[in-house]
């Protein structure tokens, strides 16, 4: 590099003025990496026309560039002659200087017949090049903010890709974790609707499971963690889990419960956390079930085309709440034609017109579903516009996890659809 070739400094020294671009109003700092002893900069500061001031540092290799390399720097322009660790890769600093310097915007620097050569340092990473030959400092100015905005663009557009990336895994991992109802061999209809209050989940504190064991008995159960967020929602697909797994190894009623609150004991976070549930187990025939509550809202029971709640006074305290606690289980007769909704209490807290300060409630929630049927609606259309319903009451979405659960039964249906 011969020593004559240096940058021409501009004689109009105009007063600074504000630049515009991401790289602020300020002078802009330059790192400047080249093996040459007299330097192409000779100089530790250029004034451009338009009243940019670039500060420069130097450096000889990149062990020095490392020490000099602060967050104050704008850009780093490198010398692709400098010699890098691999000898037959022309490129080796420029590599090099990536992976020291991540954060920073890159520009190489190259004699004017080796374009070829400047063109692939910017497929490798760097943001643009300059010729040596063509330098200037109100050239320099302007290609330093150009690197430094489109250093933020690629940033920007790679966080923006990986933040898509990360939402498609968690939503995969999400609906991996929302059950499959088991029912094989079962002439009962299912059909549920799940809305988490989570701003972009898929997954929230509600939970809900059906299996069949092999005596025929038909187990459903839907929860709710106290809280919104992704703790809360792990800590549902934990007990979501261990009710399936315990169901199926023969526990129900108190036994089921009182094992359910060990695990909520076990893992939840803080001793404040706690958990409602409702479980129901279906006879083979269909005529009849055990309720269980725990601290949650009575389901509803529609017969002969009318929804009413199922009768229950004594149902014991949510899971989590007192220890060695005990829960009864209540026989309920269901009839041969019957359809049984269950919910959380996220679909009866909305409240009933915008601005309106009285919730729907249990009784409003009752008058809802009976309005749906008598218009015809069953199985998931009559989810889908209950919590529709319930969200435009509420003049917006709901605030809390929505969790709804219907099972059906018909006269003649066991060779209808199947779960």
């Amino acid at each position: 590099m011969p020593a004559s070739q240096h940058v021409p400094v501009p004689h109009q020294r105009a007063a600074p003025q504000a630049a515009p671009g991401s790289a602020g109003d300020g002078p802009l700092n330059l790192l400047v990496i080249e093996d040459d002893p007299a330097g192409t900069f000779t100089v530790h500061e250029l004034l451009d026309a338009a009243g940019t001031r670039v500060r420069i540092r130097t450096a000889r290799n990149l062990t020095e560039a490392e020490r000099l390399l602060t967050d104050d720097i704008h850009c780093i322009l490198l010398d692709l002659a400098l010699p890098g660790r691999d000898p037959d890769d022309e490129l080796a600093a420029l590599r090099h200087l990536l992976l020291l310097a991540p954060r920073h915007a890159v520009l190489a620097l190259t004699p004017s017949g080796h374009a070829e050569r400047a063109a692939e340092a910017v497929r490798v990473g760097a943001q643009d090049y300059l010729f040596r030959d063509e330098l200037d400092g109100r050239l320099l100015s302007r290609a330093i903010r150009y690197a430094v905005e489109r250093k933020r663009a690629d940033t920007a557009q790679y966080k923006l890709a990986e933040s898509k990336l990360r939402a498609q895994e968690n939503a995969r991992l999400e609906r991996g974790l929302l059950p499959t109802p088991l029912l094989e061999g079962s002439d009962l209809r299912f059909a549920a609707r799940y809305r988490p209050g989570r701003s972009r989940a898929l997954l929230g504190g509600d939970f809900y499971d059906t299996v069949r064991t092999p005596d025929g008995t038909v187990h459903a159960m839907i929860g709710d963690v106290c809280g919104h967020g992704p703790d809360e929602a792990a800590l549902g697909v934990e007990l979501r889990i261990a009710w399936r797994a315990l169901t199926l190894a023969g526990l129900c009623g108190d036994d089921l419960l009182s094992t359910l609150q060990e695990v909520l004991e076990h893992e939840r976070d803080s001793e404040e956390i706690f958990a409602t549930l409702c479980t129901v187990d279906i006879a083979p025939d269909g005529r009849s079930a055990g309720l269980c509550l725990a601290g949650h809202p009575a389901p509803l029971i529609a017969l002969d085309g009318r929804a009413q709640l199922l009768p229950y006074e004594n149902g014991g305290p949510a899971l989590g709440l007192l220890p060695r606690a005990r829960w009864s289980r209540r026989q309920v007769q269901l009839g041969r034609e019957w359809g049984l909704l269950m919910y959380t209490d996220g679909l009866i807290e909305g409240r009933t017109g915008e601005g309106s300060g009285q919730r729907l409630g249990q009784d409003g929630m009752v008058e809802m579903i009976n309005s749906q049927l008598a218009s015809g609606l069953r199985g998931e259309s009559l989810l889908e516009a209950a919590v529709t319903r319930a969200r435009e009451l509420n003049g917006g979405e709901l605030t809390d996890d929505v969790a709804v659960v219907l099972l059906e039964r018909k006269r003649g249906d066991r060779d209808g659809r199947r779960a």
